[in-house]
């Protein structure tokens, strides 16, 4: 479960380059492309750019190089060349990457033209619970308080967390222990230490906190239709606190 010295090193290569790729995405006109056209993008620059690997092509069968999850669906949608994204749509886009055999994870929620203030409310609240999870990693801490930093924030607000669905240790698999909750009780869980890699990746839901899948088997969706919003960082437990491997340049953590 704890990695070495130089397999965070590695790790923290594929989050570098992870971040480069959604910085290519900052650079797009969303607006008008399909989901596809997205995932087809991705795809390209991560093996013909960055000469890695997107680490969900194939893994459990998904054939795509990322995760396109609009609007109302909260995880795990699929892209389609019929899905348009359209002025006033928020976007999820989770993307994995690997080179030299480690996998970096991570996903931001775009704005797509002109968003009315409460989805623009819920995307800015889903960011900002992530940063109350992450800034609660360090060794000596427990899982629970990362659940209970985010669901505390969340909840301020008026939003729910999903429950169904976690953050997860990473490293040359994509899913390891331990199961990282987006809610729970403070100085419960796992103890952390450092070494530990793992992802925050909480789901907010403007209404209640159920969910339900899709025929296809994959998108999940809000089951009273209200708006989603998540996003996501791979992070290393350091000596002192916590150092995130995909932070993307315009962040501006310091890593401790």
């Amino acid at each position: 479960m704890k990695k070495r010295p130089e397999e965070i090193s590695l790790m923290a290569e594929s989050g570098r380059l992870l971040a480069s790729v959604f910085s290519g995405l900052d650079q797009l006109e969303l607006a008008g492309m399909s989901t596809m056209q997205v995932n087809d993008w991705v795809d390209r620059f991560i093996v013909e750019e960055l000469h890695a690997r997107p680490a969900s092509k194939g893994q459990y069968g998904y054939a795509f190089a990322l995760n396109s999850s609009r609007n109302n669906v909260i995880c795990h949608g699929v892209p389609s060349e019929t899905e348009i994204l359209r002025d006033g749509d928020i976007v999820n886009f989770d993307i994995t990457l690997e080179k030299n055999g480690y996998i970096a994870d991570s996903s931001k929620t775009y704005l797509i033209g002109a968003v009315t203030s409460e989805a623009s409310h819920l995307v800015q609240i889903t960011y900002e619970a992530m940063w109350k999870g992450i800034h609660a990693v360090r060794p000596g801490a427990q899982l629970g308080d990362i659940g209970y930093a985010i669901q505390r924030h969340a909840q301020r607000h008026g939003f729910s967390v999903v429950r169904e669905f976690c953050g997860h240790g990473i490293g040359r698999e994509m899913h390891e222990p331990p199961e990282v909750l987006h809610w729970g009780r403070p100085k419960t869980g796992m103890v952390l230490q450092e070494g530990m890699v793992f992802t925050i990746e909480p789901m907010l839901n403007q209404g209640h906190h159920a969910c339900r899948t899709e025929d296809d088997g994959w998108t999940v969706v809000t089951a009273d239709g209200k708006l989603s919003a998540q996003f996501e960082h791979t992070v290393a437990v350091t000596k002192k606190g916590v150092q995130v491997l995909t932070l993307r340049p315009e962040e501006g953590f310091i890593s401790a």
